[in-house]
């Protein structure tokens, strides 16, 4: 495909380390990062850990303490209350604060296993088993179901949709390189309000209806590629 072909040859290709991170590192990371930038969940992130070096620790840990050490990201009332719930709902089923057996599943299994804990969808799921785990699968968010939409390489109603179609369209080999290429693709070009298409190197294959209008943009590329699951 020409598009994950000229992403890679802006973005580059990304190597996953499997075992980097742990899977509730990385589930965890994933929820602070929900409506917010990753930088900024990043910070809540880290606090979180030094603050509770064990996810175990959080057990006894009051909600309003957890808000606390993640406030900076947003939404930290919320975010604070499922990671307990979670936490707590992990323990009593597995009598341990882990989930690292899931290593040893299939990736359907792993989809139940996961999807069992409240506050745990498909996207975050998807993240686990593509970044902790280095499975050959394609997590979808709203932002990849856009562009994947406006672009013309898909034509869905959802992010749940794209998800089954993107799936069995994209190579396996590609799956997790077109994923981080396409977050970075639309921080930086591709952004849901006033798009760079004259800076965008896909603008002949693209069939955004309105591109003409943003050939002549003056903004800048913000070179904003930190992506917090590179980086737990």
């Amino acid at each position: 495909n020409i598009v994950i072909k000229e992403l890679k040859n802006i973005f580059g290709s990304y190597e996953n380390i499997n075992g980097k991170a742990s899977v509730l590192d990385t589930i965890i990371a994933t929820k602070l990062s929900q409506n917010t930038t990753d930088k900024t969940a990043h910070i809540a992130y880290k606090n979180l850990k030094k603050a509770f070096p064990k996810w175990s620790d959080l057990l006894k840990a009051p909600v309003r303490v957890i808000e606390k050490e993640i406030r900076v990201c947003g939404l930290a009332k919320t975010k604070a209350a499922d990671i307990k719930n979670m936490i707590r709902q992990i323990s009593a089923k597995r009598k341990t604060v882990s989930l690292e057996y899931i290593r040893k599943l299939d990736n359907d299994k792993v989809y139940e296993e996961l999807l069992g804990f409240k506050g745990i969808g498909v996207k975050t799921a998807s993240c686990v088993l593509s970044f902790a785990l280095g499975r050959n699968v394609f997590p979808v968010d709203t932002h990849i179901h856009r562009i994947l939409n406006r672009t013309g390489v898909l034509n869905t109603k959802t992010p749940e949709q794209t998800f089954e179609i993107a799936k069995d369209l994209i190579p396996d080999k590609e799956k997790l390189t077109f994923h981080v290429n396409l977050i970075k693709f639309g921080r930086n070009i591709c952004r849901a309000k006033r798009p760079l298409c004259g800076k965008c190197r896909i603008y002949d294959y693209c069939d955004f209806k309105e591109k003409e209008s943003y050939i002549t943009s003056i903004n800048t590329v913000s070179g904003n590629n930190f992506i917090i699951l590179e980086n737990i």
